[in-house]
């Protein structure tokens, strides 16, 4: 008895769910509520794509079943947790380096010059 080609591709979607489903990301949706951990964006089913799963020490080979090294962060709060990670490694931090305030005063002696040339 052949398979139908519809039957094939029901049977090629039901593996690749179970497969996806042992992921990471299947497991983190299931442990944790559809929240940004930063912004607090809520998501649903529609826009569960938006939604990613960040790994806190940025080592992806990390998952715990427990979920201890994930969180939930939108695209976007996602973007910036790593742009922020990058600036650490490359830089050695996200904040400015602190400078002193200038003390250079141009005018400091312009009342002086301009009695000067009066």
């Amino acid at each position: 008895m052949t398979q139908s080609k519809l039957d094939k591709v029901l049977a090629a979607e039901r593996e690749y769910r179970e497969k996806r489903e042992g992921g990471y990301r299947e497991k983190a949706l299931k442990l944790y509520p559809w929240i940004c951990g930063r912004c607090a964006r809520e998501f649903t089913h529609k826009n569960l794509s938006e939604l990613t799963v960040h790994h806190k020490d940025h080592n992806h080979d990390n998952n715990p079943p427990d979920g201890s090294n994930w969180e939930l962060l939108c695209l976007y709060c996602h973007d910036n947790e790593h742009s922020r990670f990058e600036e650490l490694i490359r830089y050695g931090g996200t904040q400015e380096a602190k400078q002193e305030a200038a003390t250079f005063n141009p005018f400091a002696d312009l009342k002086a010059m301009m009695a000067k040339k009066g």
